[in-house]
């Protein structure tokens, strides 16, 4: 039984077996110059994982072929749902085909990123085959379900170096995520370069940030694995580290009757001509040095704005964004400011989704927010902020937008293992790592979340992301434990339509702790899980 994740739709076993073993050796070619950048592409990609297995390029060692072909008959089975993170709208451009006959594996798709996806699908078929075992006569096709499958890596609150970020941007390659999107502003720093006001990266020397060459890099090296990079400057909340590098911007009017309730850094009011001009120098640079379609604009948890403040901020960073060149993507709260057709809105959350106790007594059984320090007041001032969610994905509808959906119930990737699924050794780390305010979740729980539980009209989804915010996290250890095993499940999810049944994906995704393993990705052995 193979381990490919995500699972192919069509998968059709031949009589007999391929003739191949998975041991190799393997050489990889293909014949189309078209397909150059994407056969250098796969062989850094299958190195950690085949090694020696590979032989080099140009080399006249007897091997069996993995061979890379652009195909038009490829079925393209069906229209990609969403919004193409490329900007595109063609039908089908990830379909692909992979077949295991005539001692060959043959990769094919309709265009390089399909040829690319039924790559990585051989990957899994390989190096999840116990070595000395022969691989059967087979062929798999598929294309996704979702045009939009992607990660979002929070670089603000934990900053992550060019080197670990290109370790990032393999794994998910690996899984057929396609979007990579970073929030690189938020209150606790600010974690790309803008060259017009140097001021806002130059306390970061110690806490890292991205130059422009080194985010340039990072774009091409995604690109090159069929990824789109998303920045996200988050405005007009989230602001503090833009206002500690650049103070005198003046606060936004604030809702009477909130000052001295409790802290917050005052959201920027984009009323005000000076403020306008610094948030459009930011967004110019950025724009410029984005080779992707798209730039998120915040639009989150704007905390002491009034209801027209907040919306004429939103208002003016989709008008800059567009005047810029580049389309405006942003949190489901920026549907208060009014939806247009061609807007998207990342739904995250609504007041159940809190899963917030009613009662002291519900509190106290909640020890998870307990120990967070919540008390009966803050949930009750939680409510009110968050009651306005309830709405949200509504307003966007009625609006003609789209929604991307992150529900923090589900993809939520900061969010604690349940205690009940960590392994003997493990429970202080499943007690500890993650933001403590969400309740923790079994693998089983994440794997099982389904898009259409939300009821939205299919045309009308942009698509599927995860997320991995950072306020509590201290390094790569920790990020790419709080990543795995759950990412390869929500990706499977993306790129399917819908989860796998549980039984098959728990075996499927046991296997994979291979392929961490080789590259050396820390992963939580979670007790659900089926671990090979």
């Amino acid at each position: 039984m193979h381990a490919v994740l995500p699972a192919p739709a069509d998968h059709v076993v031949h009589d007999g077996p391929s003739g191949l073993l998975a041991a190799g050796p393997w050489r990889l070619t293909s014949a189309a110059p078209v397909l150059a950048t994407v056969e250098r592409t796969v062989r850094d990609l299958f190195d950690p994982h085949l090694g020696a297995r590979l032989v080099p390029a140009g080399s006249a060692q007897q091997a069996a072929e993995i061979r890379l072909e652009l195909d038009a008959s490829v079925p393209a089975r069906r229209r990609a749902l969403g919004v193409a993170p490329d900007g595109t709208s063609g039908p089908a451009d990830e379909a692909y085909a992979v077949s295991v006959r005539n001692g060959a594996i043959v990769c094919r798709g309709r265009t390089p990123a399909g040829v690319f996806r039924a790559a990585t699908t051989a990957l899994h078929l390989i190096a999840l085959t116990e070595p000395d075992d022969t691989l059967v006569a087979q062929e798999f096709t598929d294309a996704p379900h979702y045009a939009w499958r992607g990660l979002l890596l929070d670089t603000a609150r934990h900053f992550v170096p060019l080197a670990e970020m290109l370790r990032l941007i393999d794994l998910a390659a690996l899984y057929k995520i396609n979007v990579l999107h970073l929030h690189l502003t938020d209150n606790e720093g600010w974690r790309i370069e803008i060259p017009s006001l140097p001021a806002l990266t130059a306390g970061s020397a110690g806490s890292g940030f991205y130059t422009v060459d080194e985010y340039r890099a990072l774009q091409e090296y995604a690109a090159s694995r069929h990824i789109v990079l998303v920045p996200e400057i988050d405005l007009p909340g989230h602001c503090a580290a833009l206002r500690a590098a650049l103070p005198g911007l003046p606060p936004a009017p604030a809702p009477p009757g909130l000052a001295g309730r409790f802290p917050y850094t005052p959201p920027l009011d984009l009323a005000d001509a000076g403020t306008r001009e610094v948030v459009r120098t930011i967004l110019a640079d950025v724009c410029a040095s984005t080779d992707g379609p798209f730039v998120h604009i915040g639009g989150d948890e704007a905390v002491g704005i009034t209801a027209q403040g907040f919306a004429t901020a939103v208002r003016e960073l989709r008008a800059m964004v567009r005047e810029l060149g580049k389309r405006p993507l942003a949190w489901q709260e920026s549907s208060r400011a009014g939806i247009e057709p061609r807007d998207i809105a990342q739904f995250w959350v609504d007041p159940e989704m809190m899963d917030l106790p009613d009662t002291e007594e519900e509190l106290a059984q909640r020890p998870d927010l307990a120990g967070a320090g919540f008390n009966g007041a803050f949930l009750a001032a939680l409510k009110w902020f968050f009651a306005p969610s309830a709405d949200d994905a509504q307003r966007v509808l009625d609006g003609g937008g789209m929604l991307l959906l992150s529900p923090q119930s589900h993809l939520y990737l900061d969010r604690r293992y349940a205690p009940e699924v960590a392994p003997s050794g493990r429970t202080e780390q499943a007690a500890t790592l993650g933001f403590p305010s969400y309740r923790p979740r079994s693998v089983r729980y994440i794997a099982g979340w389904d898009p259409r539980s939300h009821a939205l009209p299919e045309e009308r989804v942009a698509g599927v992301e995860a997320t991995l915010f950072a306020e509590n996290l201290r390094d790569f250890e920790e990020l790419a434990t709080l990543l795995l095993p759950r990412l390869a499940s929500v990706a499977s999810i993306a790129w399917s339509g819908s989860p796998d049944p549980w039984e098959r994906h728990r075996r499927m995704l046991g296997r994979h702790s291979r392929l961490w393993r080789e590259r050396d990705l820390p992963f939580f052995p979670a007790t659900d899980v089926d671990w090979a």
